[in-house]
């Protein structure tokens, strides 16, 4: 099934992209549908690609690992050492 989407543009804009359209050769329509389905293309891989980079860089740092009951227990620890009784 089909879908319609309506996009407003004014004047300048809509004369505008219908000469880009024109230069590829195709109708407005087409020439939309294809520039939708590039971006839609791009988006996953620009945010895969910015949580791969974020864990490369964590990954060139050391963190504390180990056991997770332990590292809660260190880290419930730590948080009383602050406090005045």
């Amino acid at each position: 099934m089909s879908k319609r989407l309506q996009v407003l543009f004014d004047d300048r804009e809509y004369e505008a992209l219908q000469a880009v359209a024109r230069t590829q050769h195709m109708t407005m329509a087409e020439w939309v549908r294809q520039t939708l389905r590039s971006a839609r293309r791009e988006q996953p891989l620009e945010m895969v690609r910015s949580k791969l980079d974020a864990i490369e860089e964590a990954m060139t740092h050391e963190f504390p690992t180990g056991d997770i009951e332990q590292l809660l227990e260190q880290t419930e620890q730590g948080y009383g050492q602050g406090l005045s009784e």
